[in-house]
C-alpha cells in the first residue's frame, strides 16, 4: 500500500478496497461471470456511483442464482413430502390390515416386543 493511501479519504479507501475484494468475490459467486469496474486514483463521485450500481448488479445477480437455487431445492424437498406421505399412508393402510388379520395370541405376542415408548431416530 503506497503513502498516498494514507491522505485518502474514508470514502476513497472503501472503494479502493471494495474494488480489490467485492467485486472479485462477487464474480466467483456467481460463477465466473466478471464483472469490471475501472477506478481511477481520484475515485471522484461518478467512480462511486459507477461501483455502487456494479455492486448492486452483482447483488441482483448473486440474488437470482440463490432464488432460483432455493426454488429447485424447494420443489424437491416437495416431491419427497408427497412420496413420505403417500408412503406413510401406504404403511399404515398395511399395518392396519396386518392388525385385523393377526390373532389375538399373535397380537400379545408382538406386544410383548414392543417398546411403550416410540423411538424417535433422526
Amino acid at each position: 500500500m503506497s503513502t498516498e493511501m494514507f491522505a485518502k479519504t474514508p470514502m476513497e479507501v472503501a472503494v479502493y478496497q471494495l474494488h480489490n475484494f467485492s467485486i472479485s468475490f462477487f464474480s466467483s459467486l456467481v460463477g465466473g461471470d466478471v464483472v469490471s469496474v475501472k477506478l481511477d486514483n481520484s475515485a471522484s463521485g461518478a467512480s462511486v456511483v459507477a461501483i455502487d450500481n456494479k455492486i448492486e448488479q452483482a447483488m441482483d445477480l448473486v440474488k437470482n442464482h440463490l432464488m432460483y437455487a432455493v426454488r429447485e431445492e424447494v420443489e424437491i424437498l416437495k416431491e419427497q413430502i408427497k412420496e413420505l406421505a403417500e408412503k406413510n399412508n401406504q404403511l399404515e393402510r398395511e399395518n392396519y390390515l396386518l392388525k385385523n388379520l393377526a390373532s389375538p395370541e399373535q397380537m400379545e405376542k408382538f406386544q410383548s416386543h414392543v417398546p411403550t415408548e416410540p423411538q424417535v431416530r433422526y
